[in-house]
């Protein structure tokens, strides 16, 4: 099974630059082990299990909670059986219909 969760943790109250705090989120994801991808928007994480995923979004929060008294937070969750690997899958299918490698942003 797989549970695929685009998040955004946004403080609220912080200015307009507000990368310092997301990248402390973004720590946390990262040392998690979870495959995730990071976009300008949000996050998008996968994992096994509802549980799995939503420590990490928690430790997450946590975290920022730290500095950041108010924070928005946005999610939007797919969740499938019998699959897994569906962070690259979905876009790979994507791709494979067109025929071609879209143009995103690489580092």
């Amino acid at each position: 099974m797989s549970f695929l969760v685009f998040v955004s943790m946004t403080p609220i109250g912080k200015g307009e630059s507000v990368s310092k705090y997301v990248a402390k989120v973004v720590d946390v994801i990262d040392r998690s082990g979870l495959p995730y991808v990071l976009t300008p928007m949000g996050t998008i994480v996968e994992g096994e299990s509802w549980e799995e995923v939503m420590e990490v979004l928690k430790k997450g929060f946590e975290e920022m909670r730290k500095e950041c008294p108010r924070i928005s937070i946005t999610m939007k969750i797919d969740y499938r059986e019998g699959k897994s690997g569906r962070i690259r899958a979905k876009v790979e299918s994507v791709q494979e219909k067109l025929g071609r490698e879209l143009k995103t942003l690489k580092g």
